[in-house]
């Protein structure tokens, strides 16, 4: 198993940023990932909120070894042929350690706020399998033609390709038609906050649609943190989490490492390959680092 982080770039600065960013890689995780959201997640919206594209290619070119990836970005905010040669400068500045993710997105109030339409969820799939097709076509094609439903490209340059070729890309997932198309159509799918056993029966029907099940990657995301003095619901609402059973049936509490060791081992058990711990601002670097000390070894 792996072990990677996935940094929300929300509520937060710059430099406190690039400082988690240190942290994870220094105490030694696989990953390292950020989303791509125009508000904050999920509410309130009003937060501060770095944009995704470019809080990547930070990422990329202020960290040495771990893999660089985004959990995921939106295929309706940016048109797949522009995110490819994007992506592929990150891919450069990194030394070839870009994962790039996409989703079919789901954050309506930023669709409606910025003027997006939010499409059908069968429309936001379609779209999404030809942003693949073309992003995979545009790094690898000196001149690509392409035409699609929503897209169109005529004798399209991508230079200079990723230094990878071709870079990972990891569909988000989580309703089983979107499952089947991760495995259809990527390199890896990740999905965030279910049971081990619900992952293990997901894992089945994405292996169930891939060509090659054992060349696809996959990855979960849990919340991780520690508790307050005055209780983890204190902790989760200085980090505008709202206690609910998502939250709270599939979070790993850092205090007691040794109930986090077997939480771990359920989920390896159902089949993950790589986990990744979930923070929010203000980034609890001991609990990281604590995790790193503790469990990452029991599991490399």
């Amino acid at each position: 198993m792996k072990f990677g982080v996935h940094t929300g770039p929300q509520n937060c600065t710059a430099a406190e940023l690039r400082q988690v960013w240190q942290t994870c890689e220094d105490v030694g995780f696989d990953w390292i990932s950020i989303w791509d959201h125009f508000y904050s997640n999920p509410r309130p919206l009003d937060l501060p909120n770095f944009e995704g594209l470019v809080s990547h290619a930070v990422l990329g070119a202020t960290t040495t070894r771990v893999r660089v990836g985004a959990l995921v970005y939106c295929t309706a905010y940016r048109h797949p042929a522009a995110l490819a040669n994007a992506a592929a400068t990150i891919d450069h500045f990194s030394g070839g350690r870009l994962e790039l993710g996409l989703g079919a997105g789901w954050h309506q109030a930023e669709y409606e706020a910025y003027g997006i339409p939010f499409e059908s969820p069968g429309t936001r799939l379609r779209r999404l399998q030809e942003s693949v097709e073309v992003i995979r076509l545009l790094w690898t094609s000196d001149a690509a033609d392409y035409e699609g439903e929503f897209y169109t490209l005529k004798q399209a340059h991508g230079s200079p390709p990723p230094i990878q070729r071709t870079p990972p890309i990891w569909i988000g997932a989580n309703g089983d038609k979107a499952l089947a198309m991760a495995g259809r159509i990527a390199d890896g799918w990740n999905t965030p906050a279910i049971s081990p056993a619900e992952f293990a029966r997901r894992n089945d029907l994405v292996r169930a649609a891939a060509p090659d099940p054992d060349r696809l990657a996959n990855g979960l995301n849990l919340i991780y943190l520690s508790s307050q003095p005055d209780g983890l619901d204190a902790e989760l609402q200085r980090r505008q989490l709202t206690p609910n059973p998502l939250i709270t049936d599939y979070l790993l509490v850092a205090d007691d490492l040794d109930a986090v060791g077997e939480r771990v081992q359920a989920y390896a058990d159902a089949g993950v390959q790589l986990l990744v711990l979930t923070q929010r601002a203000p980034f609890d670097h001991d609990a990281l680092a604590a995790f790193a000390d503790k469990i990452i070894p029991a599991f490399r």
